[in-house]
């Protein structure tokens, strides 16, 4: 399959009309893919709707994102409908209790397959957004592979995505959003090493640029990337495609998913057949 991976930037929008059309000339521009991915809280530039105080404020903000949730969604259900392609669309602020998750939601052809709520919060999202977690890993079975998400921070963890790579997953889909280039090498760093350690493709989107009508995304930095376990049957550096830094578009690549159960059961290394060993050692 075909796989592409965005580097997206923030814009204002007067309209939902307006982000209609952003959103449309995106998906048009990676059509010709399986599988598109966009990034961690892109969706908070739907706080422009609510005029400037509200998207100045941070709990405002939240708000007004979220109830554009159902328009957002038929938006990207149509979308994929129309290019028979799989999306995992931009993660935004859900109130189901009294404080939001952060959730990705995945469609298909035929509608939404599912979604995805982030695991474990970030400092920012803890302390000042108090944007909560919700604890809960999902696997999806698509035609396009065995998916599964880890958001940002998630993939910081090794033991989120060994869970998923035990269930069967083949593809871990990685939305960040990170304001320096320190926090985008921390998610980069995790995301190749997820990839090397479950011998799978990870796929990282970022968001980048500026927004100064916004605290929560004022500085955003990173580049799209597809990665893959350097164990002899991928590339060397373990990248499939990498964008330039800071560069908004599309980063696209053509992965086999037969190689991953190649490398799994046949790499010149085997870290996900060994990983009970290293579970089994202890401090001497």
């Amino acid at each position: 399959m075909k796989i592409a991976a965005a580097a997206y930037k923030f814009d204002w929008f007067d309209d939902f009309d307006a982000y209609r059309a952003k959103l449309t000339r995106w998906v048009e521009a990676a059509s010709d893919c399986d599988l598109l991915v966009f990034p961690e809280y892109g969706a908070m530039e739907l706080a422009s709707l609510g005029g400037k105080d509200i998207a100045s404020d941070l709990e405002a903000s939240l708000h007004e994102v979220a109830r554009a949730q159902a328009a957002r969604d038929a938006l990207h259900a149509e979308l994929a409908a129309a290019h028979g392609i799989h999306i995992l669309a931009a993660s935004g602020p859900v109130f189901v209790g009294e404080r939001p998750f952060n959730r990705a939601v995945l469609f298909g052809p035929d509608g939404v397959i599912g979604h995805q709520d982030k695991q474990i919060m970030t400092r920012f999202e803890r302390e000042e957004w108090n944007v909560v977690a919700n604890p809960g890993l999902r696997v999806f079975d698509t035609p396009v592979g065995r998916l599964g998400i880890l958001i940002c921070y998630d993939s910081e963890f090794p033991l989120l995505a060994r869970q998923l790579a035990e269930a069967g997953v083949e593809v871990i889909l990685t939305p960040s959003c990170t304001d320096t280039v320190a926090g985008f090498n921390r998610v980069r760093i995790g995301a190749m090493a997820r990839a090397l350690e479950s011998q799978c493709v990870v796929v990282h989107s970022p968001t980048v640029g500026s927004c100064d009508w916004n605290p929560a995304i004022d500085e955003n930095r990173g580049r799209a990337a597809i990665y893959a376990p350097s164990d002899g049957l991928w590339p060397e550096t373990g990248i499939l495609a990498e964008g330039e830094m800071d560069k908004p578009g599309w980063v696209k690549a053509r992965v086999d998913l037969d190689r991953v159960r190649e490398s799994r059961q046949d790499g010149r290394v085997l870290p996900f057949a060994h990983w009970p060993e290293s579970a089994a050692s202890g401090v001497i």
